[in-house]
């Protein structure tokens, strides 16, 4: 995968819980989109809540991929429920904190719950605010009964996948 919305795991429960953050910087350049000086409006840079929605699949992805090793290829089947009820802004971080609800040799469900953490208010001020939840479900793809292979290339678990692995300490969880 070419774009990562989250930046590290953070928190990891085997075959429970998964937590991953996301720092928000303006030299992100999707964010000079969303949105733009117009007029007499200043320009707004804001985390789109789909990129959101992203960093949860793949929080949440991770975290059921890990069940089995990264053997089988997890795929985001559905989003059972996608409510953000707060902009992100340059300088704030997200948290994703996704759940396995359930897990079969199908797929799996999870929950999850987007916080927020906004730096300008200063280290006693900043606490995590709860703006959002989504919940997923996930189907692995080897399992599918139409018998099709699916090239490795067009899956989560790539390079950069392993990367964050590792970075956050979890680099074992990959190996096979």
């Amino acid at each position: 995968m070419r774009w990562m919305w989250i930046d590290s795991i953070v928190e990891y429960e085997p075959d429970k819980r998964l937590v991953a953050v996301k720092n928000v910087s303006l030299a992100e350049e999707h964010l000079h989109d969303h949105f733009p000086a117009e007029g007499d409006r200043e320009a707004m840079p804001v985390m789109p809540a789909s990129l959101m929605i992203e960093g949860m699949a793949q929080t949440a992805g991770i975290l059921v991929g890990a069940v089995n090793r990264f053997r089988e290829k997890v795929i985001l089947a559905k989003i059972t429920t996608a409510e953000i009820d707060a902009d992100v802004f340059p300088g704030q971080t997200i948290r994703y904190e996704a759940k396995l609800e359930r897990m079969d040799d199908k797929g799996a469900s999870t929950t999850g719950i987007v916080r927020r953490l906004d730096h300008r208010r200063g280290a006693e001020a900043a606490a995590w605010q709860t703006i959002g939840r989504i919940d997923l479900m996930f189907s692995h793809v080897d399992q599918n009964v139409s018998g099709i292979e699916f090239p490795e290339e067009n899956f989560v678990f790539s390079e950069n996948f392993r990367t964050i692995l590792r970075t956050s300490g979890l680099a074992d969880l990959a190996s096979s």
